[in-house]
């Protein structure tokens, strides 16, 4: 099969952001290995694509799942390796952090952190072979950090590191790594937030019931509101192409609404002022010591 710019993995494509990427690619050219955790999400990406992507089941946190999906993409391209890889696969936790359950957060930097590295390591050799490239699909929220937002900022902000130490450590290799921080893209983990907030909230005992509910619900009205009118997709998906194809690729893609004045703002501004700010975006009390206990 033809493949006349190389192979690519694309990590957690089956909505949203990872299935823009993985169809963007696989219009542009390449041989795609999407990964997605259901049989479903397969066929959904088959009847949307040509015979160049190539579904493949893999969940991030199964070892063994990683090892396998890598033993195949490596039968299938051979000594051509790939051209690249793309860590998307990820999810968020919503809610204060003195209510986020500790398994909750183990969950979180196990999807969205060691997920990735442990992905990142399995295909790495598959990489060099083609002396290819490494794009980590982060967040703005790896700059600024948000209310009830927390355990995921968390995870975004360790994409930050890892993303920086593997740059630095793969360039003796000629092999670029590359971080796409979106911010503001309506995807359907817009009704992921709102459900999972819900969740959450009905799991609260009373006390945390009676101190958040009221701020939380309003941070998430505000959030989806604001997720829902951001860019498409797309923005991301074309970051990513140039982050591949781009003869010398930027160390950071800020893409999508307010990506580049949220990345500056905690540069520009006192870290009081910017919490200001994001109370008011969020509606938070902007009184310190205001709430009842």
């Amino acid at each position: 099969m033809p493949t006349p710019r190389g192979s690519v993995v694309v990590t957690g494509a089956s909505s949203g952001i990872g299935r823009a990427c993985a169809l963007s690619l696989d219009g542009a050219g390449y041989r795609v290995f999407a990964t997605v955790r259901k049989p479903a999400d397969a066929a959904a990406l088959t009847a949307a694509a040509s015979p160049n992507l190539v579904p493949v089941l893999l969940d991030v946190t199964d070892g063994a799942s990683v090892a396998t999906a890598a033993r195949t993409v490596g039968a299938a391209v051979g000594a051509a390796g790939l051209a690249g890889l793309v860590n998307n696969a990820g999810y968020g936790v919503p809610g204060p952090i003195e209510l986020v359950a500790a398994a909750d957060l183990r969950r979180q930097l196990e999807v969205n952190v060691v997920g990735q590295v442990v992905v990142t390591q399995a295909f790495l050799p598959l990489v060099r072979m083609a002396r290819g490239r490494i794009v980590n699909i982060g967040s703005v929220g790896g700059k600024v950090t948000i209310p009830f937002g927390g355990a995921l900022c968390a995870s975004k902000y360790a994409i930050e590191a890892v993303t920086d130490a593997l740059r630095m450590e793969l360039h003796p290799w000629g092999i670029h790594v590359v971080l796409v921080a979106p911010a503001g893209i309506a995807t359907p983990a817009v009704d992921a937030l709102q459900r999972d907030g819900e969740a959450a909230i009905a799991a609260y005992p009373p006390e945390g019931l009676r101190r958040y509910e009221a701020t939380f619900r309003t941070f998430l009205q505000r959030a989806v509101a604001k997720e829902k009118k951001g860019s498409p997709p797309a923005v991301v998906a074309r970051a990513l192409l140039t982050a591949l194809t781009a003869r010398s690729p930027k160390a950071r893609y800020p893409v999508g609404a307010d990506a580049v004045p949220l990345t500056w703002l905690p540069w520009l501004l006192p870290p009081r002022w910017l919490d200001r700010l994001r109370f008011k975006m969020f509606g938070l009390p902007p009184r310190f010591g205001g709430a009842a206990d």
